[in-house]
């Protein structure tokens, strides 16, 4: 279909334990980040397995939305628009990303 790949997500990537805070790597660790070296294409973040992520989208309210809780997301986001303005070729308007 000759759509350039923006990067690589690695989703459900850990779990952070709401025991103990450690983190879990529960499918193990770093398939994403080598996928994107054997394909050349930028690693753009991992995502937590979190079962707010249901819950905030269930009731309306996304996890991204809520101070300190999101920060992976926001940080995916951050990542992914700088390549959507690289891939464009232009800096394009700034746009501001805040909790």
């Amino acid at each position: 279909v000759k759509v350039p790949i923006l990067g690589i997500v690695e989703n459900m990537s850990y779990l952070d334990c709401p025991h103990c805070n450690e983190r879990i790597d529960v499918f193990s660790s770093g398939g994403g980040r080598r996928t994107a070296e054997q394909m050349q294409v930028p690693f753009l973040g991992e995502l937590p397995l979190d079962p707010k992520v249901r819950m905030g989208g269930d009731s309306g309210r996304p996890i991204a939305l809520r101070p300190g809780e999101g920060e992976s997301f926001l940080e995916l986001a951050r990542n992914t628009l700088g390549r959507v303005q690289e891939a464009a070729g232009q800096e394009g308007p700034t746009i501001e990303i805040s909790e």
